[in-house]
């Protein structure tokens, strides 16, 4: 069973850092597209940045400049450096996988989520 794990959250004053980490484990066979997405109270949830198996990035326009995605594969980790934080990114992190997984001879494609990390920034 695949699961993943997050971690790096907290509250941190605007202006200030995190890195989010998000440590995948399970029958692993490949990774396919991986990313970051938030959900602040209210709101929809939604994409902040992701990264292709061959590092290829992409990133919400309120992020870009601030925040940095990046994976290690041989630590089935994804990262989010998030620097010069605003108030405003104040929400629920939660990490996801898109990847190839196996069941005794069978090899499965799911999106898997992790549980959310909270960030806070306080102005």
């Amino acid at each position: 069973q695949v699961q993943l794990a997050e971690s790096g959250g907290g509250l941190v004053q605007a202006g200030g850092s995190l890195r989010l980490s998000c440590v995948v484990s399970g029958n692993i066979v490949s990774f396919n597209l991986m990313g970051w997405y938030r959900q602040a109270p209210g709101k929809q949830r939604e994409p902040v940045a992701t990264i292709t198996s061959r590092g290829s990035t992409n990133y919400t326009d309120s992020v870009k400049g601030r925040f940095t995605i990046s994976r290690d594969n041989a630590k089935n980790t994804v990262y989010l450096q998030m620097n010069n934080l605003r108030p405003e990114d104040t929400a629920v992190y939660y990490c996801n996988a898109d990847l190839w997984s196996s069941r005794g001879s069978r090899w499965y494609r799911n999106s898997h989520w992790g549980q959310g990390t909270q960030v806070t920034v306080s102005s």
